[in-house]
């Protein structure tokens, strides 16, 4: 089935994100009490919910997206190349320039959006902070109603598990051993948070954002046994 799909055809993407807040005592009373709530089977009693809060990126209620990178392949003959680009600034801003862009570029229903972890992860916490937002959601967001079979996702993890629904997969690890070349990464995601509140280095953040696109892609390649890209065709925009 996957080579069935024209690469042409999926938009890669990955995205960043960081507590709403950068410190516990900045919410106010309610958040606290309803972060205290939410954070209680995670951190169970090893952590009080202050300590915990440095955590709270990974859920959509408490953190926010500082980025999306996307990819796409663009044939021309027999050339190809991988775009990359990122949107980055206001969280506002940055969901709206990424619903403008599938909904010009990449809304036909021959069109499909992939990820790692991304239908877990990546695709509901976008949706869900469009929603905060106020922000209609793009087609290619709204599940509701979809049979399985009509949700134009793709996740590279999901591809890895072959209906092992137990097994967790790191894209890091996939890419070690499928043979793909690790990419120079100098920070990684438990360092996001305090590279984006401490070092104020968004740029730094958004480079790893955009390699990680670039591997979820590599990885695709691998699923599909089709050549993998070097540097030469992959740019960055």
């Amino acid at each position: 089935m996957l080579y069935k799909i024209s690469l042409e055809h999926i938009l890669f993407l990955d995205i960043e994100t960081v507590p709403e807040q950068e410190n516990y005592n900045n919410l106010d009373a309610t958040k606290q009490e309803l972060w205290e709530h939410k954070s209680q089977y995670q951190r169970k009693d090893d952590f009080t919910a202050e300590e915990f809060y440095e955590r709270a990126g990974i859920w959509a209620e408490f953190g926010k997206i500082i980025c999306i990178s996307v990819g796409y392949f663009n044939f021309k003959g027999e050339h190809r190349t991988f775009r990359v680009t990122t949107f980055q600034g206001e969280e506002s801003t940055l969901l709206k320039e990424f619903k403008n862009l599938l909904e010009t570029h990449f809304g036909s229903a021959k069109h499909l959006l992939c990820g790692h972890n991304a239908k877990e992860f990546d695709f509901p916490y976008i949706a869900r902070r469009m929603i905060i937002h106020g922000i209609e959601l793009p087609y290619k967001l709204n599940l509701f109603g979809k049979k399985p079979w009509e949700i134009p996702h793709l996740d590279t993890m999901e591809l890895w598990k072959f209906g092992d629904y137990k097994h967790y997969t790191s894209l890091k690890l996939m890419a070690n051993v499928l043979g793909i070349p690790s990419p120079k990464e100098d920070i990684d995601g438990s360092m996001v948070r305090e590279v984006y509140y401490n070092e104020k280095d968004i740029d730094r953040i958004c480079n790893y954002c955009e390699l990680d696109v670039i591997t979820t892609a590599q990885v695709f390649l691998r699923l599909r046994n089709d050549e993998l890209l070097d540097e030469s065709e992959i740019k960055r925009i």
